[in-house]
């Protein structure tokens, strides 16, 4: 996704600027991808994160990093919420992270 502004932490400020709370987020990822550790160009087996896709009306399909521990895989298109989704501009980009997803209802 791409920025507005430039900063230089996560934060949720910078995610209201990006992700309305008023809309529901849908999961649309269908697996979990694993996230590695590169030294030197090179992948090790150290896993860094794990990585999922969300939608929400209004907003193109972005990644949600998870650093802490690897989500359960919600169903697809199943509506969410996400623990502590934080956010952080870099250059041109905006990333995003959380601690954790829950199935909503």
């Amino acid at each position: 996704m791409r920025t507005r502004n430039s900063q230089s932490s996560y934060s949720s400020e910078t995610t209201t600027k990006y992700i309305s709370e008023d809309k529901p987020i849908y999961c649309v990822s269908s697996e979990i991808e694993t996230q590695y550790n590169y030294i030197e160009n090179k992948r090790t087996d150290e896993i860094k994160g794990h990585k999922l896709y969300f939608a929400q009306e209004g907003v193109n399909p972005f990644a949600v990093k998870f650093a802490k521990k690897m989500p359960s895989l919600p169903p697809f298109l199943s509506e969410v919420k996400l623990d502590n989704l934080e956010a952080i501009e870099i250059r041109s980009n905006v990333y995003f992270r959380a601690e954790g997803v829950r199935v909503v209802k």
